[in-house]
Formats: C-alpha cells, structure tokens, sequence
C-alpha cells in the first residue's frame, strides 16, 4: 500500500485497529483473522461509535454466507486472498470514489469488540455478541428508525430463523443494561416499523 503512494496505519488486533480508526483515516482493510475478536464486531463498533469510513474485508473465506454477514455488519467491500498485490490499493481506490471518506465523531456510549461490553461515561457493562450486534446496528443510525429484518440481517447468520419473540426479548435486555450503564440514550420502537436508537 506504501507502494501505491498512500499513508497506511497497521493495528494488529481488534483493539488497535479501533483505536487507529478512531483517528482520521480514510479507508480500513479489516483482516476476518483477527486474534482478540471478530472482525464482523470490530466494524459493528466502528459503525457503533458514528465512523463511516469504508471497510474493507480482508479474507480467504469468500463464500456467500461470509460476504453476506460482513456487508449486513458494515463492511463496503471483499477482498478474497489469494490476490494480486495490486488489488489492495485498487479495491481501496475504489471504495473511496464511490463512498469518500466521511468521518463522524464518536457519542458518549462506546462500543468494546474485544470485551464485549458497552460503556457510558466510565461505566461499562458486558453484552452477549448478539446483543452487542444490535446495539452495534442501532448505534450506526442515530435516530434512524432501523427495520427489524436489518436488525436480524446484523445479529444473526444469513438463514437463521429467529421469531419476533425472539429479537423483543434481546432488546428488551439491551435497555435494561444500557439503563445499568447510566445512558443518556435508549432504545425506542416505532409500531410497525422498527426500532431506534438515541
């Protein structure tokens, strides 16, 4: 990438890369093999903490079922290994034409892929990962309503069947920990429609 002419920032887990999301880069290459997390968390908590900027998947699983999770997670674009050492900087290229690179700062709730946890403030309080998925989703639309097949697209594998009961009951738990940690936001429902977060 160095190669290519442009500034590049390397993290080595989840952690770091958030951190060094956190800054004002303009385009991530996220490897799925991350070793402290899940690279699908990572991008949920960058989403979660109002980033925007394009993810790329770095990956030598390119079957549907991964693809799929990944864009449902945030991601912009998959890069399947092997590849030519010209395709980064390509696929990168690209991103960036079609997306920019916005940048929005982050809330007062934050979102820990490596823990799993949501903290307020100083307060933190674990999620499961599907709880952390839909708060994740939640968060990357401030006050949008969010539609409950993209909450269940985000939380659960492609296919899985998940009753209404089901999604309810996690977001259900969600507010009662996010009350836990003392947020000034919550989750609200929209009859008929979805859900929303702020």
């Amino acid at each position: 990438m160095r190669d290519e002419d442009f500034d590049v920032v390397t993290a080595a887990d989840g952690a770091s890369a958030l951190k060094a999301a956190d800054r004002s880069v303009h385009a991530v290459v996220l490897d799925i093999g991350l070793p402290d997390s899940d690279r699908r968390d990572v991008c949920q908590a960058m989403r979660g903490a109002g980033s925007a900027v394009p993810v790329i998947f770095l990956t030598a699983h390119g079957n549907l079922i991964d693809r799929l999770s990944g864009f449902a997670s945030g991601g912009v674009d998959y890069l399947v290994r092997p590849f030519h050492l010209s395709e980064p900087a390509a696929h990168v290229r690209a991103v960036l034409h079609r997306t920019g690179h916005p940048y929005a700062l982050a809330d007062t709730v934050r979102l820990d892929p490596v823990r799993h946890k949501v903290t307020v403030q100083d307060r933190s309080v674990a999620l499961t990962p599907t709880e952390f998925r839909l708060l994740a989703r939640l968060m990357a639309a401030p006050g949008e309503v969010v539609r409950r097949r993209a909450l269940l697209r985000a939380a659960w594998p492609e296919g899985a069947h998940v009753s209404d009961n089901t999604l309810d009951r996690y977001l259900t738990r969600l507010r009662r920990k996010l009350r836990a940690a003392d947020s000034p936001q919550t989750i609200s429902t929209v009859r008929g429609v979805g859900h929303r977060f702020g």
